[in-house]
C-alpha cells in the first residue's frame, strides 16, 4: 500500500471517530440540573422578600421616631419660652403684695380699683397658661414629694403628718406631663423629744 493511501485511510478514521465521540463542551440540561436551577431561583426571591420586609420595618421605624419628634416638638417646643413667662406672673404678685403692704399706699382711695386691674391681669395670664396646658402644682394639704415640689424649709408641728406642705413660697407649674417648675415650700416635721420636754416643763411652771 502507498503512502498515499495509508494518509488517506488515516483521515477517513479519524473522521469516524469525531462523528461516533459525541462533543464534549456541549452542556447537556438534566432534570436534576432543572430542579436545582428552580431551587435557586426560589431561594434568591426569598432572600428578596426578606430583604423588603426588613426595608418596610425601618421605615416604619423611622416614620414612628420622627412623628415622635415632631410630637415633642410640637409639646414641648416653647418649654423655654413658658418657663420665662412665670416670671411675669410672680412679678405681678409681688407687685401686689408690695402694694398692699405699702403704708403710703394704704390710704389712697384708688389702692382697691389699682389692686383690681392687677388681679384682672394676674387672671387672664393664668388663663393664657391654662390654655396652653401650663398648670399649677396644687400644695394644698399635700405630702411633699420631690418630683414637683421643693423644700425650702422645715417647720416644727406636732399637728400635722411630718412632711406635710405647710407653706408655698413659690408656686411650681406643669407644662403638659412635663415639669416646668417645682413649687418652693415649707414642710412639717414632728418635734424633738428635747423640744417636747422643755415645753411640757414650761407648762408645768
Amino acid at each position: 500500500m502507498s503512502s498515499k493511501n495509508k494518509e488517506e485511510n488515516s483521515n477517513n478514521n479519524q473522521e469516524t471517530d469525531n462523528k461516533e465521540k459525541p462533543q464534549s463542551n456541549k452542556p447537556i440540561n438534566t432534570d436534576k440540573e432543572h430542579k436545582e436551577k428552580e431551587k435557586t431561583i426560589e431561594e434568591k426571591l426569598k432572600e428578596s422578600e426578606e430583604k423588603l420586609l426588613r426595608s418596610l420595618a425601618e421605615i416604619e421605624n423611622q416614620r414612628r421616631r420622627f412623628e415622635k419628634e415632631i410630637k415633642d416638638a410640637f409639646e414641648f417646643g416653647s418649654y423655654n419660652f413658658a418657663k420665662e413667662s412665670l416670671a411675669i406672673l410672680d412679678n405681678l404678685q409681688r407687685a401686689k403684695e408690695a402694694i398692699k403692704n405699702d403704708e403710703k399706699l394704704k390710704n389712697n382711695p384708688d389702692l382697691d380699683k389699682f389692686l383690681e386691674n392687677i388681679t384682672i391681669i394676674e387672671k387672664d395670664l393664668a388663663s393664657i397658661f391654662e390654655k396652653n396646658r401650663i398648670k399649677k402644682i396644687d400644695v394644698n394639704n399635700k405630702k411633699f414629694d420631690p418630683n414637683f415640689h421643693q423644700a425650702m424649709s422645715e417647720i416644727e408641728d406636732n399637728t400635722s403628718e411630718a412632711g406635710t406642705i405647710l407653706h408655698e413660697i413659690q408656686s411650681g407649674y406643669m407644662l403638659g406631663d412635663r415639669l416646668l417648675r417645682p413649687a418652693l415650700v415649707s414642710v412639717s416635721k414632728k418635734k424633738s423629744s428635747k423640744d417636747q420636754e422643755n415645753k411640757d416643763k414650761k407648762d408645768e411652771k
